[in-house]
């Protein structure tokens, strides 16, 4: 299958800094592609490489064929962006913010298409209510709608679910799951590690500008060990990674107290990987 994103050797430096160094990847079609990384790791400078916003120093990037650099106003079409900060405007009603955004895209049938937005994201009620009344997880699923509003063919959601409490973060998980249904592909960063294992097909963890690891979430668990040993040690947490069940409950033996077993998730992986851990 041909490739929607190609990035090869793909390097981004400021005066000594090295915020992206020979990033080479592959993502197909419809693909829900997961950019995990500690602060400063480089995912903000990929993304903003990928959305034109920034010129690579070095390698190319490509989008559906389209170079990021010599071709930005077809890469741009085909494209949509839900930045982490909400940037709608407060005193403009939910359709507003749409038609708006859509104005801008010349987009045709613009008033069919944001009916359609505001049903598939359960707005239609509040269509024509202020953003400034909506909730935190509704001004989100209108951050997204309005990525939406040009059909993009890859969508770029950065941290999407950031501050929202779980009930309304699985709602937003559930539209996610949606749009991939479409054959959007999505490239996701988050600090929930329970979002990446619940929504990407694959993950790629950056450290320090590089790809240290790309996998699926569930073959990079595998790679890493079966349980986790955690024990408390003069008040801190302390994690041993063990292959089975059996060798856990050996070495729980051991601890005279505080002792945890559980299964390894993908945030154990990160650890291992980064020395960090992915939560804030």
């Amino acid at each position: 299958m041909h490739a929607m994103i190609v990035t090869d050797n793909l390097g981004k430096q400021y005066q000594d800094l090295v915020a992206l160094d020979g990033l080479s990847l592959q993502i197909p079609p419809g693909e829900i592609f997961g950019l995990l990384g500690p602060n400063g790791a480089g995912k903000t400078t990929c993304i903003k490489i990928l959305t034109t916003l920034a010129r690579p120093s070095r390698g190319t990037a490509r989008i559906h064929d389209f170079d990021v650099v010599r071709q930005p106003l077809a890469v741009k079409k085909l494209i949509g962006v839900c930045p982490q900060e909400i940037n709608l405007d407060r005193e403009l009603t939910a359709y507003e913010n749409l038609w708006i955004y859509g104005r801008l895209h010349r987009m045709p049938e613009l008033a069919a298409r944001i009916a359609e937005l505001l049903k598939f994201g359960n707005l239609e009620e509040r269509a024509h209510s202020l953003v400034r009344e909506f909730s935190g997880g509704m001004q989100r699923r209108l951050l997204i709608l309005r990525a939406l509003v040009s059909r993009p063919r890859v969508l770029f959601l950065d941290e999407p679910t950031v501050g929202l409490d779980p009930q309304v973060r699985r709602q937003l998980w559930n539209l996610i799951q949606e749009l991939k249904l479409s054959g959007i592909t999505i490239i996701l960063t988050t600090h929930y590690i329970e979002e990446a294992e619940m929504l990407c097909d694959r993950v790629g963890i950056l450290n320090r500008g590089r790809l240290i690891a790309l996998d699926t979430p569930g073959a990079l668990v595998a790679k890493v060990g079966g349980y986790v040993v955690e024990t408390l040690n003069s008040g801190r947490r302390q994690y041993l990674l063990v292959r089975d069940k059996e060798e856990a409950y050996a070495r729980a033996q051991t601890e005279p107290t505080g002792v945890i077993i559980r299964q390894v998730n993908l945030e154990d992986v990160f650890i291992q990987l980064t020395g960090e851990r992915l939560t804030n």
